[in-house]
């Protein structure tokens, strides 16, 4: 910072921009909420119909996730204080699912909803070393985040489930299959009409990227 109050440049643990809820597309908070967590508004942290459903789908050979957006956040901010990722041992996840869930529990009870997920969408990846919505939208597609259509919006939650193989610059037809598949839960979900969905399924990936 300069003698007169002007920044003149910024250090960080991780590049990312924070954006306020309403800076944010509604197509993003809807795509998420339709892919990541549909009972989002009425959990309070953690969504007791898709954790006792886990057993049910590990018999049958399938996997399946349970966690919350807001467990998700817990996950996200664990791993920027300790620089830990998701453990890989069976044992250590178990634990560190349970400290998720105490977090998770915390953030409901000390945060509204909208907050709980602005928080998540500024402090998700989206690899190339792009963390949070903002420079998501500003290095994919050279906007900001409250202008995203729902095509893009669809583009880049796709990505949360794999920000490598669901890269657009990288893997375009792997990227449209996933877009396509998050536009279907919006519509599934809707948040969106058939036509809506129809005419964005149709359209190609355009990058303005940055």
């Amino acid at each position: 910072i300069a003698d007169d109050g002007t920044i003149l440049g910024k250090y960080y643990q991780v590049d990312r921009s924070s954006s306020d809820y309403n800076q944010i597309s509604k197509n993003v908070i809807n795509a998420l909420i339709a892919t990541e967590d549909e009972r989002f508004y009425s959990h309070s942290g953690i969504d007791a119909r898709s954790t006792m459903a886990i057993p049910f789908y590990f018999l049958i050979g399938k996997k399946r996730g349970s966690s919350t957006i807001t467990q998700q956040l817990a996950l996200n901010l664990r791993t920027d204080n300790t620089g830990q990722q998701r453990a890989s041992n069976f044992v250590k996840r178990v634990f560190q699912k349970l400290e998720e869930w105490i977090i998770a529990v915390k953030l409901e009870r000390n945060f509204t909803k909208q907050e709980i997920i602005t928080l998540y969408l500024n402090t998700v990846a989206f690899g190339d070393n792009v963390y949070g919505i903002e420079n998501g939208a500003r290095t994919f597609f050279g906007k900001d985040a409250g202008h995203l259509s729902l095509e893009e919006a669809a583009i880049l939650v796709g990505m949360l489930k794999g920000n490598t193989m669901y890269n657009p610059r990288r893997n375009p037809q792997l990227a449209i299959a996933r877009r396509n598949t998050v536009i279907d839960q919006m519509e599934r979900n809707k948040y969106i009409t058939t036509a809506e969905a129809n005419t964005a399924k149709s359209k190609p990936i355009v990058l303005r990227y940055n």
